[in-house]
């Protein structure tokens, strides 16, 4: 999962016409939020790439409490999720040098953002907001567990 590595994939792909989606995220829990979003994903593209926070930045985003589930084992449920092809790792809060390095065809993010607010929009082809489920948020489930 090295920089390296996907710049070469991504090459490859671009060489045959393939379109790059990328969309990022926490994924402390995944949810039916999370699989509509890379769903989608799929659908728009060929081969769809995951950033993915690092528990450092996530801490930073969310708290320290988060993440719950730690980077590996996050990372190991999105590869088992069959719309995700490549999954990589960031540490800043936002992923923006990753944008800037991927350069997507199709930036994709879910319906909390406005276009004009996604971080690295600017390196997309093209951006998309995916609507969101409504009442399906990470957050959300772990405060509803608390509470029981």
């Amino acid at each position: 999962m090295k920089k390296n590595s996907i710049h070469a994939i991504i090459k490859k792909l671009r060489a045959h016409g393939k379109k790059i989606v990328f969309t990022n995220g926490c994924f402390d829990i995944i949810h039916s939020g999370h699989v509509k979003l890379l769903r989608e994903c799929a659908q728009l593209g060929d081969f769809v790439i995951v950033g993915i926070n690092s528990d450092s930045s996530v801490r930073k985003l969310k708290g320290k409490s988060r993440p719950l589930n730690k980077l590996k084992d996050r990372i190991e449920v999105l590869k088992a999720i069959r719309y995700v092809d490549y999954v990589i790792p960031f540490s800043e809060i936002t992923p923006y040098n990753l944008i800037k390095s991927i350069k997507p065809d199709f930036l994709v993010k879910g319906g909390d953002y406005k276009e004009n607010e996604v971080v690295g929009k600017e390196f997309a082809g093209r951006v998309m907001i995916v609507d969101l489920l409504k009442g399906m948020s990470t957050t959300k489930i772990i405060e509803k567990v608390l509470n029981k």
